[in-house]
Formats: C-alpha cells, sequence, structure tokens
C-alpha cells in the first residue's frame, strides 16, 4: 500500500487503488477519517485501501474543512474524544453544513451519554473502541448503500407533487398528510421519509435495512428508534382502529409492504 503523508495527512493513494481489485472505469468511495491515534488512523487507511476505498485521515478536526474544501467526501469517521477538541460540536457543524454526508462516530466503551448525545445530533452510526477493521468496513459499505438510497427518493421526490392512496393524499412540497375526511395528520419528518419510501415502492417488500436508510433511522432498540417502532407509529396514524384496511403488512423475515394502490401527482 502507498501512502503519501504531509501536514498530519496519511491518504491512500487512488491510483494504487484503482489498479487493484477495482474494475476499469469504477469510482472508489471516499472515506474521511479523524482520529488523535497514529495506530487507529493507519490501521484505517490500510484495511480500507485494501478494500477499494480511498482513505484520507487526519489527526484534528481542523483538518476537516481543508480536506472538504480539496476532495469529494462520500463518509466521515469521526473520533468525538478529540484532544482540545469538542467531537460534538464537529458533528453538528458538519450536519448543518453537510446534511447528507453520513458519520460514523468513534466511542469509548464507557461513552453511552456521547453515543447517544452523538446520534441525537445527527450521527448515522457508531462504533465502540477497541474496534474490528472488518465491523468498520461493514458499517461503511452499508451506510453507504443507505445514501445512494435516500439520494434516490430525494431525486424521485423533487419531480412528485403528491401522493395519493386509499382516500389520503400526502404533499410532498408541503410535507402534509391529509386524511379521508380531509383533516391535516400531523407527521414527524421520520414518519414523513418512512411514508415516502412505502409510496414510492407500493407493493414490493423493503427490508428493514433499506428502511433505515430510507428515514434516516439508527438500527438501535436502546434508543427508541427501532425501524419497527416507527412503522408502529407510522400505522397507528393511517390505518383503521379496527384494522380493516392493513396499509402497511409484515413479511415475517423479510420485511414491510405497503398494500394500497398509490396515486403519482406530478
Amino acid at each position: 500500500m502507498m501512502l503519501r503523508r504531509h501536514a498530519g495527512v496519511n491518504e491512500v493513494d487512488s491510483a494504487v487503488v484503482e489498479a487493484g481489485r477495482m474494475s476499469a472505469g469504477q469510482t472508489a468511495a471516499h472515506v474521511l477519517a479523524v482520529d488523535d491515534d497514529p495506530s487507529v488512523r493507519q490501521m484505517i487507511v490500510d484495511y480500507l485501501g485494501d478494500n477499494d476505498i480511498r482513505v484520507t485521515a487526519v489527526a484534528a478536526g481542523k483538518q476537516i474543512t481543508d480536506v472538504m474544501a480539496r476532495d469529494t467526501i462520500d463518509l466521515l469517521v469521526l473520533d468525538l474524544r478529540l484532544p482540545g477538541e469538542d467531537g460534538m460540536e464537529i458533528a453538528r457543524r458538519l450536519r448543518e453544513e453537510a446534511p447528507g454526508l453520513p458519520i460514523i462516530m468513534l466511542t469509548g466503551r464507557k461513552d453511552e451519554a456521547d453515543r447517544v448525545m452523538g446520534l441525537e445530533l445527527g450521527a448515522d452510526d457508531y462504533l465502540t473502541k477497541p474496534f474490528s477493521p472488518r465491523e468498520l468496513l461493514a458499517r461503511i459499505r452499508a451506510l453507504l448503500r443507505r445514501s445512494r438510497a435516500q439520494q434516490t427518493v430525494a431525486d424521485t421526490l423533487q419531480k412528485i407533487r403528491a401522493y395519493r392512496f386509499a382516500g389520503w393524499e400526502l404533499n410532498v412540497r408541503l410535507r402534509r398528510l391529509i386524511s379521508p375526511v380531509g383533516g391535516n395528520v400531523a407527521l414527524t419528518n421520520t414518519e414523513f421519509n418512512l411514508l415516502a419510501a412505502f409510496l414510492a415502492a407500493p407493493h414490493r417488500v423493503l427490508s428493514r435495512d433499506q428502511l433505515l436508510g430510507l428515514s434516516r433511522l439508527h438500527n438501535d432498540e436502546v434508543y427508541d428508534r427501532s425501524i419497527d417502532t416507527q412503522v408502529g407509529r407510522l400505522r397507528r396514524k393511517i390505518e383503521s382502529p379496527e384494522g380493516q384496511a392493513q396499509l402497511i403488512r409484515t413479511e415475517r423475515g423479510a420485511g414491510y409492504v405497503f398494500t394500497a394502490q398509490v396515486e403519482v401527482v406530478r
């Protein structure tokens, strides 16, 4: 593995990655890793680089701006315990400046409060130290898949004014759900994204992993944000208490299916 070392940055040479197992014309995802421990940075650079991912690794949060100004970053791995810096503030600022950038936090085993706060600030996932580089790679690949799916849904929603189903109407541009009797039903951002994902793919099984990504949820029961909990809340808002019209059907071991006919208004 060839490395370039300059100004505290260890960067995998992208030409070497492309010359490895990647097929001609394929572009490597670019991950930015921020950790003050040089051994952790080197491990991330080496392992991800060996698996067709370009990596820039820096020691301080203040270097993030320079790297992102120079390169297009697909995902950030951020240590929340950086000496002399507030990792939470870095995560909050990045979520405001780059809302679509997937973020994986690195925390200590005892830092439960940090994990909760980080997820609340918009981080997508976390790993506790010490961690397996193989698990980091798996989580990175999963988040990149979810990010691409979110971009696809966002592009679709820009071309759609509303969805209509079973007497309901979801006004996409106003983010307003209107019931069959004409009343407005309040939706959280997660519920709106979840319903939009179902309406964009009616009569198709959507796995929990797909729905987690599309609705930007964190797959952890501890924080009461599991996909099953959110689907249950959405059901209570759009299905009758008597259960006469089951709009969202559970497919055991597979995920969920939106069963109603959907009309798209463009």
